[in-house]
Order: structure tokens, then C-alpha cells, then sequence
């Protein structure tokens, strides 16, 4: 069975897309070690702050949980988690804040 021009053509889209996603969550864990964000958070271990897993456990399942982690992460801030507060990172775009955002939220 030949395939279509215009079926190659979506197929080679598929691909693309995929190879993007698939490399968008990869840089995530990259990201966050450039970002200093392991200094304090570990996946499964409090370190100085939360581990990802629990802050996945806290606002997981609540509605715009990754928008609202990407706001926290650029803003900073303390109180929820203790003592010590987060401090804020202005210079990370919103696009990457929403990157981590969402990899954080993977750790169940």
C-alpha cells in the first residue's frame, strides 16, 4: 500500500511533535540542576525544601496545580513548607517555570 504525500507529511509531523515533548521533559531535570533547584529539593527527600514528591502529593490533583507551582517558583515565598522560605527566581522565564512545573508534578 503506497502512502499519500499529505500521509507522510502528518506523519513526519507526529514525529516531530513527539521528538519535541520527549525533549522538553528530558531538559526538565537538566533545567533544574542548572537552576540550583537540587540544591534544596530532592525527588524523594527533604533536603532543604519539600522532595518532588511531596509537593506532588500536596497539589497534584488540585485544579491549575502547574500554573500555580510555576508562579510559586518564580515568586518565591515561605510558610507552606516551614520555616525557610524559597527564594524567588526572577530572571527564569515563565515558559521555563511552567517547564518545572510540570516535571515536578511527574514525581508521584
Amino acid at each position: 500500500m503506497a502512502i499519500s504525500p499529505r500521509g507522510t507529511v502528518a506523519q513526519g509531523l507526529l514525529l516531530l511533535a513527539w521528538a519535541l515533548a520527549g525533549t522538553a521533559a528530558q531538559a526538565s531535570p537538566e533545567l533544574a540542576k542548572q537552576k540550583n533547584c537540587m540544591n534544596c529539593h530532592a525527588v524523594d527527600r527533604k533536603i532543604v525544601g519539600p522532595s518532588w514528591r511531596d509537593i506532588t502529593k500536596r497539589y497534584g490533583s488540585t485544579p491549575n496545580a502547574s500554573a500555580a507551582l510555576a508562579v510559586k517558583i518564580r515568586a518565591g515565598g515561605g510558610g507552606a513548607w516551614g520555616v525557610v522560605p524559597m527564594p524567588a527566581s526572577p530572571t527564569l522565564s515563565e515558559a521555563d517555570a511552567k517547564r518545572l512545573a510540570d516535571w515536578v508534578l511527574t514525581h508521584r
